[in-house]
């Protein structure tokens, strides 16, 4: 049994990540802005962060924040990691970070940089987009009679747990450096996804297809963002929209 730090352990990919690694034997210590008793903020490097990697040999690191400071964030963690002996850093990416010039994908691709020169055993895996992503996104435009697309672009969502499964696999191996890429099972137009969201969720919206302008835009049209040949994912959108609409059902009740 070892002992496995997870940043941003409560968010929706790292909650996945403790429960398997905990079900797999490790003792695993939950880094989170306010998850007591390790209650850090990497971006701002708390002393807390050396208490909780004392006597720690692996780290995974899930933590990202919307509002920036992830570069800021990996660098203190690293060089924590580095002043306790950490063996064995395993970080998350994104798909197409490196072909899609979108400002949070420069942002994860700077990290991976990170990670890549920390100077001890290091592990890289990007993955596809989160169902609970495109949820939240048609969520969100589904509000208005009219949900504004964008045009001709496609995506391959994945199932969050399937890949906390694959992270937890590689932070109990040896370090791999950058891994081979993980993808959903499907690559589909935006469209199509959208459709399915409104099918399950009883609403009806019309669909606008809008071209957009930018070289980000321009990539992710050509599926800079995508890994067809890494469809390794098995559980479909449809398949998690079942899921979450069920439980929302049985909360109800």
């Amino acid at each position: 049994m070892t002992t496995i730090l997870v940043t941003g352990g409560t968010g929706t990919l790292g909650r996945h990540v403790v429960t398997r690694l905990r079900a797999d034997g490790h003792e695993v210590r939950v880094l989170s802005r306010h998850a007591a008793p390790y209650a850090v903020d990497l971006r701002e490097g708390d002393n807390g962060l050396d208490s909780a990697l004392d006597g720690t040999d692996t780290v995974v690191h899930c933590a990202t924040s919307a509002r920036g400071g992830d570069e800021r964030a990996a660098r203190n963690l690293i060089t924590a990691a580095r002043r306790a002996g950490v063996a064995h850093l395993v970080c998350i990416s994104i798909v197409g970070v490196d072909r899609v010039p979108f400002p949070y994908y420069r942002t994860k691709l700077a990290v991976e940089r990170q990670f890549e020169d920390c100077g001890t055993g290091w592990t890289v895996l990007r993955a596809t987009q989160f169902h609970d992503l495109l949820f939240r996104l048609f969520q969100g435009l589904s509000k208005s009679p009219v949900m504004p697309l964008p045009a001709r672009v496609k995506d391959q969502p994945v199932e969050v747990r399937e890949v906390a499964h694959r992270l937890a696999e590689l932070a109990q191996g040896a370090p791999a450096g950058r891994t081979d890429d993980m993808g959903g099972p499907e690559v589909r137009t935006m469209h199509s996804l959208a459709r399915s969201y409104l099918d399950v969720a009883g609403r009806r919206r019309a669909l606008v297809k809008v071209p957009l302008r930018g070289s980000a835009y321009e990539a992710f049209r050509a599926g800079g963002h995508l890994a067809p040949d890494r469809a390794v994912g098995t559980r479909t959108f449809e398949d998690y929209l079942a899921e979450r609409f069920a439980a929302v059902r049985e909360a109800r009740r």
